[in-house]
């Protein structure tokens, strides 16, 4: 049994939501590593939760997070294939992005549950061609989450499925890239033999939250890869509205445009450490690959 206090709520000494949040950011999922004991401490100073050391399922997750949202109402309206795919699941990792369980798309996208501390893991593909140019894509109207934005090539998930998921950072690495093979097929229809697995380049994770409208956001560890190859595209209307490739002057420029809306992890990308990693694409990116700790980007 793993034995996870926490603070108790009463009311001499109430804590805030905002407060128990940050409690289970720092101290939850560290808890979730095997601890022999002999029975469930309970008491009046705190509320205790006992979870099994066994592998972890999205009903894990949810007896971890009692108060996590499961409601069907935020998707009420949006694209039946979009719906679907909230079903897919992904990887919930502690701030070291160790892998702790698992919980559907839509749970981890809520902010309502973000706000609790749910993280979990993800990708970005920065895909250049022969000319260092940036292939670029304008997000669906119909996707949930952040529509209607340019961003970079792909970004999505590994999923919690054999081949794609890791506890340590090389397989993770190695799962992030069967994932972005997989993701590039379905949102920009790049078949695998163009994106060879071999040729991804793992730079960095960062951590981030970003909220999309209220309801929505992300709280990631994201996976940098990037990846220099020539492709064929045939986008799919339902994930990807328009692409385009771009240099390095070229985007500085749209970030100009006022009408112009990007995704808040690109920019952070942007912001922070691409153009620089793009100076050195050809000769010295080596410098950059593999990096051990991930980046803070709260």
């Amino acid at each position: 049994l793993i034995v996870i206090t926490l603070p108790a709520i009463g009311t001499a000494d109430r804590t805030s939501t905002a407060e128990r949040a940050r409690f289970l950011q720092r101290h939850l999922f560290r808890s979730l590593r095997p601890q022999p004991v002999d029975r469930a401490i309970m008491s009046t100073t705190a509320a205790t939760t006992v979870a099994r050391a066994q592998p972890m399922t999205a009903e894990a997750i949810l007896r971890l997070f009692p108060d996590i949202d499961t409601n069907d109402d935020a998707l009420s309206g949006h694209d039946e294939e979009q719906i679907r795919l909230m079903d897919e699941v992904c990887i919930v990792t502690d701030e070291d992005d160790m892998p702790v369980g698992k919980a559907s798309k839509k749970i981890c996208h809520l902010m309502t549950n973000i706000d609790k501390g749910l993280l979990h893991r993800a990708f970005s593909v920065f895909l250049f061609n022969d000319k260092n140019e940036l292939l670029l894509q304008q997000r669906a109207a119909e996707k949930i989450t952040f529509p209607d934005m340019w961003t970079n090539t792909c970004c999505s998930h590994p999923l919690a499925v054999s081949g794609e998921t890791g506890s340590t950072l090389p397989d993770a690495v190695e799962g992030a890239k069967r994932a972005a093979q997989r993701k590039l097929d379905h949102e920009l229809g790049i078949k695998k033999e163009q994106v060879p697995l071999d040729k991804f380049r793992f730079l960095t994770r960062i951590h981030y939250k970003a909220p999309s409208d209220g309801k929505w956001g992300e709280h990631e560890v994201d996976y940098i890869l990037f990846i220099k190859a020539n492709v064929d595209l045939d986008p799919n209307e339902n994930e990807v509205q328009a692409t385009q490739y771009v240099s390095a002057d070229k985007l500085r420029a749209l970030f100009e445009d006022p009408s112009l809306k990007f995704t808040p992890w690109f920019k952070l990308i942007c912001n922070s450490m691409l153009f620089e990693w793009w100076e050195h694409l050809d000769s010295g990116l080596d410098k950059y690959t593999d990096e051990q700790q991930i980046r803070r980007m709260l």
